[in-house]
């Protein structure tokens, strides 16, 4: 079971930034990513309609023997954890804002947090700021906007486009002092140019993709789950919706610009 690969679930390309950390960490594990493209944006999804694409999703991956599923995406994360993990007996590692090393970080005592609407309504960031930032006595600014996931999606990171989006949703922000900007959702570390294009060093920028990948590492190691052998990992790319349509942008955001893209329909 240990030569099995990892499993990676986002509702698109965001999680690659995950996939990444995870390759980075553990170089010689095999790895399935499955992007739910047919359904992308979850954000503004019915919390029950975002469990039951998560469930597909997981299913899917479980169907194609993964030891494990990273669910890289933060909203089917803040709506779904708890129901996979009693669903399946495989480890499911979800994501949690970095908002504890933001507010370990901050000098001005301002955090922002720049999320999505599905991630705002969840639970999961609520409770991380009652359990860190409350207690010392941070402020947590939230900034939101539909636009940007697709805009990512549609591979219009660095866009004239989408420095306006991103000046008009964080410039309250920067404004109110805030000096750490915690990157809510997955599809944001690909804005990281366009941020500091627009406010160059206003905010330290912090996402969850590192510590998700050592406490992936940590998991399978306590259940024996590691791979033993030495080879270089292989990934393999799944998408529910056009895989013509996503192929120039998962080939613009991909792991390794080496390696053959292997990108293929999910089904099912």
């Amino acid at each position: 079971m240990n030569r099995a690969p990892i499993g990676v679930f986002d509702s698109g390309v965001g999680g690659l930034s995950v996939l990444a950390e995870l390759r980075h960490l553990l170089p010689h594990e095999d790895s399935i990513y499955l992007a739910d493209t047919a359904h992308i944006p979850y954000g503004a999804r019915p919390g029950e309609e975002i469990r039951e694409l998560t469930d597909r999703a997981v299913s899917q991956l479980h169907a194609r023997g993964v030891k494990a599923v990273v669910v890289a995406c933060n909203t089917a994360s803040a709506f779904s954890l708890e129901h996979l993990r009693a669903r399946f007996e495989m480890p499911i590692i979800g994501l949690v804002p970095a908002l504890k090393p933001a507010v370990a970080a901050t000098k001005t005592g301002v955090v922002g947090v720049l999320a999505t609407p599905g991630t705002l309504r969840g639970t999961l960031l609520q409770d991380v700021i009652h359990t860190f930032a409350d207690p010392a006595g941070v402020r947590v600014l939230t900034a939101v906007s539909a636009e940007l996931v697709p805009l990512v999606e549609a591979g219009q990171a660095n866009a004239e486009r989408t420095r306006e989006v991103l000046r008009e949703t964080l410039t309250p922000l920067a404004e109110a002092g805030a000096d750490q900007l915690v990157l809510g959702c997955t599809h944001y570390p690909f804005l990281a140019g366009s941020i500091r294009a627009e406010f160059g060093d206003t905010f330290a920028l912090l996402d969850s993709g590192a510590a998700v990948a050592r406490h992936t590492r940590n998991v399978l190691e306590s259940a024996g789950l590691l791979n033993d052998h030495q080879q270089q990992g292989k990934a393999s790319y799944f998408v529910t919706g056009d895989v013509e349509a996503a192929r120039p942008v998962f080939a613009a955001l991909s792991v390794s610009q080496t390696e053959p893209l292997h990108l293929a329909a999910a089904g099912g």
